[in-house]
């Protein structure tokens, strides 16, 4: 009876306000392909960067409280950094249904250096770093580009995570103090202009090798399956914000998407100290090493359609990519 008097009610409501039903459906229908692109353009992204905004707003909370508790923890951020772990950890898997493979290779205790390709937006790392965090009790440390430190808000998230300007006295020096340090040699540059091939963007980049080299350190490479199609970077205009970049080192192209893609991040072998061995060689031996690693376990050019199938399909298993 109360439902019947309601639907009468929204009938007569609809009839008052001469609301044409069949033209509201046909507006929906021209403007929802609209809505889905603005949605995949913007909203999107926007939560990434709320639950990266919202890590740095707790640390900052986090801070402040423990100052007020003396003697709470040798290490002020352990706590902060252990929770912001389980949150990842629960954002990897409920939303790309994240894998480690390889993860026995990591080192349980001193340095070793991790190489890897640069996604447009880097949340594989971030997963993996909540991977070793909660699972081998290692912190990879991490250097980043001077614009990193000059965005607004993430100062607080920057200093719990110990993240460095990159230089590589600085990199030699987590190296030596024995912690795990994880470098793209492809950069920013890699993440902007890299596309769903998959090509690494390295340039002549041999300092990583160098680095690796004087610390003594073995070299891991890492690639992380369907990368580039959680996030994807704007092509249009792409040569001239590829200029501006060039001569400005401004990273002005725009990212969309997070879309919820199946992601794998593999760890190959580590590639052991060798003395003998020139940068340029080692360099090019892990450039190689990745570049297997993509050949072996990312189809290209990459889909976003079929990625977001991998979170059903036990498709990690194929070894070799589909052309």
């Amino acid at each position: 009876m109360v439902l019947n008097q309601a639907f009468s009610y929204l009938l007569s409501l609809l009839e008052r306000s001469n609301l044409d039903l069949i033209y509201l459906t046909w507006l929906w229908n021209l403007f929802k392909p609209l809505c889905i692109l603005l949605i995949s353009l913007f909203v999107l992204p926007a939560i990434i960067l709320i639950f990266m905004y919202g890590s740095s707003l707790f640390c900052l909370i986090y801070k402040h409280w423990n100052r007020l508790k003396a003697a709470y923890s040798e290490d002020l951020w352990y706590g902060a950094i252990k929770t912001l772990a389980v949150f990842w950890e629960l954002q990897a898997t409920i939303w790309h249904g994240y894998e480690v493979e390889g993860l026995e290779n990591i080192p349980t205790q001193g340095p070793a250096l991790i190489i890897f390709y640069h996604a447009a937006l880097p949340i594989d790392f971030y997963y993996l770093f909540a991977k070793l965090w909660l699972y081998r009790n290692r912190r990879i440390r991490v250097v980043a580009d001077k614009f990193v430190f000059k965005i607004p808000g993430l100062a607080t998230l920057l200093e719990a995570l110990e993240i460095q300007p990159s230089t590589s006295t600085m990199c030699k020096l987590m190296l030596e103090e024995g912690h795990i340090l994880a470098i793209s040699p492809g950069g920013v540059r890699e993440a902007l202009f890299g596309d769903q091939n998959y090509q690494l963007i390295w340039k002549q980049r041999t300092g990583f090798a160098k680095v690796a080299i004087e610390a003594k350190v073995p070299i891991i490479p890492m690639f992380t399956k369907n990368c580039r199609e959680a996030v994807r970077a704007m092509t249009l205009g792409r040569r001239f914000l590829s200029y501006i970049y060039e001569k400005t080192r401004l990273p002005l192209v725009p990212i969309y998407g997070i879309f919820p893609v199946k992601l794998i991040t593999y760890l190959g072998e580590p590639i052991p100290y060798d003395p003998n061995i020139t940068p340029e060689a080692l360099a090019n031996r892990v450039k190689k090493e990745i570049e297997t690693m993509i050949e072996t376990h990312q189809r290209r050019p990459g889909s976003i359609t079929r990625a977001f199938f991998d979170r059903f399909i036990n498709s990690s298993k194929k070894e070799k990519k589909t052309k």
